[in-house]
């Protein structure tokens, strides 16, 4: 059973998907995939080569955003507006938990100037906790 958790009606997270996933994505009616998680991160789950080509077996539009241990950047979240305002339709996107992937959307709400509140609470019915990720919002949200 995939464990896809809509934040938005048109942005949904996960954790590591796999290719059966990628079927179970198109059925659901997304029509991208964002990998958030950087190749080799767990040489055991599917990498990002092995998902694009599931997704564009199944007709999905695929983008891979890395997020490493360094943390999250201007270029991620720029990244990230780029491929929702592309989407021609619901994104789902992933990493090891779906933390990363709920962080990177919650960063670029927030300076795109959503309310912090209602991305906290949009995360929180999703099961991801932003309370730590509050102050680099409001910086952001300038």
């Amino acid at each position: 059973m995939s464990d896809f958790r809509p934040l938005t009606a048109l942005y949904s997270v996960a954790p590591q998907i796999s290719l059966e996933d990628v079927v179970d994505a198109r059925a659901a009616g997304f029509a991208m995939i964002v990998n958030n998680r950087p190749d080799g991160e767990d040489p055991a789950a599917p990498q990002g080569e092995a998902i694009a080509h599931a997704a564009a077996a199944e007709g999905l539009a695929y983008a891979a955003i890395p997020i490493g241990h360094s943390g999250f950047s201007h270029a991620q979240l720029d990244a990230i507006d780029a491929v929702l305002s592309g989407a021609t339709g619901p994104v789902l996107a992933y990493c090891r938990s779906g933390t990363r992937s709920t962080h990177l959307w919650a960063l670029a709400r927030a300076r795109a100037g959503d309310d912090v509140d209602a991305i906290c609470d949009a995360a929180a019915k999703a099961g991801y906790d932003l309370s730590a990720l509050r102050p680099m919002m409001a910086a952001l949200a300038g």
